[in-house]
């Protein structure tokens, strides 16, 4: 009920709600109601100051099991793939979940919004807008990222969310669905990068010739593989999935050409106007480098090796770029890459630049573990491009006294000039020749400054200096890289498997360990076998192999896991006796009647050897009670 004054104004509002004493009766004892007793008007009122409610589902209640929705979204992207297909409308909290869950899949006349269009219209006291679409429809989400793909309808959607899943593992640390190649691993790569502007999906995907119609030009990945994600949103970056060889990879490539973004306008707001920027290729900008973060997370979560095509001069430093959080979004990419737990390898293509700061996030120093640099011979790296280290290292009185270093003429003249017994109009034409000299062969040797300065930024001097690993020719990079991937990706399994045993060794002491069991069953004068990567999955691949009647490595691993467990019983003898003592009754209380067998005819062996042996007594004694 509600109490109204008794004046004959009700329009001046009223005192409060309240029960009266039966009406209370009735719903207290459901508890879903706080009430205080009070006396008005001659008679008892419950006044009620707080609705609990009957049952949950409302106000806070909601919102703290929408809450706890979005806590467990954010951890399932950690543990599983996630993946969200809208299909209709996902609002409030629930496009929430849907960003939460990273990889979306939108189709067509769906909305991803926060609020829709009539309340915010009503917010805003005045027609903005005209449906949801405007708010969250393809062309927002799409364009800014939070939909990876988009679809016509529900049937192509679920077909790319299964085409999605046939890259990923099936559960975490297990082996990835590695599918027969579509095509040879030995082809060459015949789409070759260009020094002018192309399309870099050429690079990963081929291309049909444009001189011979009917002829494929092959990229790199397997055919038809390439599955490109965020497609409209940061186009300076192309990420997506692919396949090398059948084993599915990560891919992180550069755009080499401008690219134009159009910002729309805010209905809300009247002097907002739509606007068409430009962005370079080959450069990093706040919204590419986040994407680029953000592809290298995803695909670090569903446990996929990663190949970088690095092709970047440098990061966008102007003011509103570094107003747009620039720095934030470039250290997320090193953040990204040195959390990486898979195989990363860069690889830096023909004609391509990697300059300043765009190396230092993708160096291999970032995670020395995973990752790992290669160039084509006809790449570039260093700090800054020729011209921009001759503008501040070789200016024009640099080469001006180069000249009159080396060149013939300029040191006649200087030896004229030097002379006491010229006259001054001797001296000013001398001056006169000079300048010219100078002037005809600036031109020259800025080009000459500018090639010795090249020659900086070869790829022999980058692995001369360690910065990459090797260099290794565009056209069979594809063959190369393949067995590379292959072997660390075996190389990793057999690692995880001795470091479970093992915790405390370094990687390069498991490498060692690797290339020493390698060595004992080939041929120990070819130091060379161990850097041929097909002979080491060759031989890997056999020793993996389950039906195998022996496999060295397993074997050897084996022995790991015996000499571990022996090394923590003596040192639990040593520690705790007792309790030793009680493990080991409680072992053999649980072995059957033939593991009782072997183990007392096993010691009964280790004694008797012991006891023929020339140890002295007292190293006997102390072997047997051990």
């Amino acid at each position: 009920m509600m109490h109204i004054s008794d004046q004959i104004y009700p329009l001046q509002g009223y005192k409060y709600l309240y029960l009266s004493p039966e009406n209370f009766k009735k719903v207290s004892a459901m508890n879903s109601i706080h009430a205080v007793l009070i006396e008005d008007e001659g008679e008892s009122r419950y006044k009620i100051t707080d609705i609990i409610g009957r049952d949950d589902g409302l106000g806070v209640k909601n919102l703290k099991c929408a809450g706890m929705i979005a806590g467990e979204s954010s951890q399932a992207y950690k543990d599983i793939i996630t993946i969200s297909m809208v299909t209709c409308r996902a609002i409030g909290i629930g496009a929430y979940l849907v960003r939460l869950g990273q990889r979306v899949i939108q189709i067509e006349n769906s909305h991803i919004i926060l609020t829709g269009a009539g309340a915010l219209n009503k917010l805003l006291g005045r027609e903005v807008y005209t449906s949801n679409n405007q708010l969250g429809g393809v062309q927002i989400m799409h364009n800014n990222g939070v939909s990876h793909v988009t679809a016509p309808d529900d049937l192509q959607g679920i077909y790319l969310m299964l085409k999605w899943l046939t890259y990923m593992p099936k559960c975490r640390s297990v082996e990835l669905p590695i599918i027969e190649p579509l095509d040879p691993v030995d082809r060459d790569v015949i789409f070759t990068p260009t020094r002018l502007p192309y399309d870099p999906r050429y690079l990963l995907a081929g291309r049909e010739s444009p001189n011979l119609p009917g002829f494929w030009e092959d990229g790199f990945f397997d055919y038809g593989s390439f599955m490109e994600i965020m497609q409209p949103w940061a186009q300076t970056v192309i990420c997506g999935r692919a396949r090398l060889g059948g084993i599915p990879v990560g891919v992180i490539a550069v755009e080499t050409r401008t690219v134009e973004i159009d910002i729309p306008a805010d209905p809300a707001n009247l002097d907002s106007e739509a606007k068409v920027i430009s962005q370079a290729g080959q450069v990093w900008f706040p919204d590419s480098a986040y994407k680029t973060a953000q592809a290298i997370n995803d695909f670090n979560m569903e446990e996929l090796p990663l190949i970088v095509f690095a092709n970047w001069r440098g990061f966008s430093g102007g003011m509103k770029d570094m107003y747009d959080q620039i720095l934030k979004f470039g250290a997320m990419i090193v953040d990204a890459l040195r959390q990486y737990n898979q195989p990363i390898l860069v690889y830096i293509p023909p004609h391509a630049e990697l300059r300043g700061g765009a190396w230092v996030v993708v160096d291999a120093t970032i995670n020395e573990k995973h990752m790992e640099m290669y160039a084509d011979n006809d790449c570039r790296g260093g700090i800054l491009e020729p011209e921009g280290t001759v503008e501040i290292r070789f200016r024009k009185k640099d080469l001006v006294k180069t000249m009159h270093r080396i060149d013939n003429v300029c040191k006649d003249l200087l030896k004229q000039l030097s002379s006491t017994e010229i006259s001054f109009e001797q001296k000013t034409n001398l001056e006169k020749q000079l300048q010219q000299r100078e002037l005809s062969l600036l031109p020259i040797y800025h080009q000459v400054a500018l090639t010795f300065s090249d020659l900086h930024d070869t790829p022999r001097h980058m692995m001369d200096k360690g910065a990459i690993q090797e260099i290794i020719p565009w056209n069979k990079s594809r063959t190369l890289l393949y067995w590379r991937l292959r072997r660390l990706l075996l190389q990793n399994r057999i690692k995880a498997d001795i470091l479970s045993v093992k915790p405390n060794l370094s990687d390069g002491e498991v490498d060692s360990m690797l290339e020493r069991w390698f060595v004992e069953e080939h041929d120990p004068v070819n130091q060379y076998l161990w850097d041929d990567n097909k002979t080491v999955v060759d031989w890997l691949t056999v020793q993996l192999d389950s039906t195998l009647e022996r496999s060295q490595v397993l074997e050897n691993i084996q022995c790991l896991r015996r000499d571990s467990a022996i090394s923590q019983i003596r040192s639990l003898l040593r520690s705790h006796p007792d309790i030793a003592m009680d493990s080991v009754v409680h072992i053999i209380q649980n072995m059957s009647a033939q593991q009782r067998t072997d183990v007392l005819n096993t010691l009964r062996t280790f004694e008797t050897q012991i006891s023929t042996s020339d140890l002295p007594i007292d190293s006997k004694n102390d072997l047997i009670s051990s």
